[in-house]
């Protein structure tokens, strides 16, 4: 979907050349594209890994991913993008995931006894 994005608000369609243009809301297009294909990297390192300090850290870079994703989106509206019910299915779509994923870090935060990740859990 992010490429899609990409693609549609950019005035260069070649995806692979997205990086050389002078344009911002071409370089706007880009980041989506480059945070949005880390994700499913980070993911697969977090659920792969066998530390929970491990798997928190990587969907900590994802939140971060997630946060400037939709911080690009902004920044496309706000450059005036015709059609913005584009960007807000893409938000929605981020929105579900950004829950499902936080729901998934409770349940790390939850397991093992390497679970604080240095720091101080206020409930103890």
């Amino acid at each position: 979907m992010s490429r899609e994005i990409a693609s549609y608000f950019s005035y260069n369609k070649d995806l692979l050349q997205l990086y050389q243009s002078r344009s911002l809301q071409d370089s706007i297009a880009d980041h989506i594209v480059q945070d949005a294909h880390l994700i499913p990297e980070h993911i697969a390192q977090a659920a792969n890994s066998n530390s929970n300090v491990a798997r928190l850290k990587y969907v900590n870079l994802t939140q971060i991913m997630i946060k400037n994703i939709l911080s690009y989106c902004n920044g496309l509206e706000q450059m005036g993008v015709k059609e913005k019910e584009y960007l807000h299915l893409f938000r929605k779509e981020i929105g579900s995931f950004r829950r499902s994923l936080n729901s998934w870090m409770k349940t790390i935060r939850l397991q093992g006894p390497d679970n604080s990740w240095g720091f101080i859990d206020p409930a103890k």
